[in-house]
């Protein structure tokens, strides 16, 4: 089976407006990279572990802040690098001050044999859906589009 990840769509209506909560990856690889990759927060599944549970999780892990209960399921994607990605879309206009990222560790710089920490994002932001649509890594656009879609029928 391949690697799946697990993650929460954050989303806030004002009128008939609705912006996305997305996070910009931390580390030296994406420090110069903007439109087209940002991303929803989520993260790898545990083994044995229930998937909503793990987007709460992962979620709560790269942003420290407490996300809105989980709410619809997304259809599943397949990014380009073969992993899965479960999402949960989900409406809450959370405080955005509280946010302190976990951090991950990496060879840096490359072949330097030199470990350093790096934030898991190292910023987060709402989007309107038209500026989340450029900002989304494009293999997860379509979650913004069937959250959208989603909202439209309710």
């Amino acid at each position: 089976m391949g690697v799946t990840s697990a993650g929460i769509l954050v989303y806030r209506r004002s009128g008939s407006q609705t912006a996305f909560l997305l996070g910009h990856p931390g580390g030296p690889l994406w420090a110069r990279k903007d439109l087209g990759a940002w991303m929803v927060p989520k993260g790898l599944i545990e083994a044995g572990e229930d998937p909503p549970a793990a987007a709460i999780r992962e979620f709560i892990e790269e942003t420290g802040l407490q996300p809105p209960s989980v709410g619809q399921a997304l259809t599943p994607l397949r990014q380009a690098g073969g992993k899965t990605v479960l999402c949960w879309a989900a409406e809450g206009d959370l405080n955005l001050t509280g946010f302190t990222p976990g951090s991950f560790e990496m060879e840096w710089p490359p072949r330097s044999g030199k470990r350093a920490s790096f934030p898991e994002m190292d910023r987060i932001a709402y989007f309107d859906s038209a500026d989340a649509l450029t900002r989304i890594l494009p293999s997860q656009a379509p979650l913004i589009d069937e959250t959208l879609l989603l909202i439209e029928r309710a």
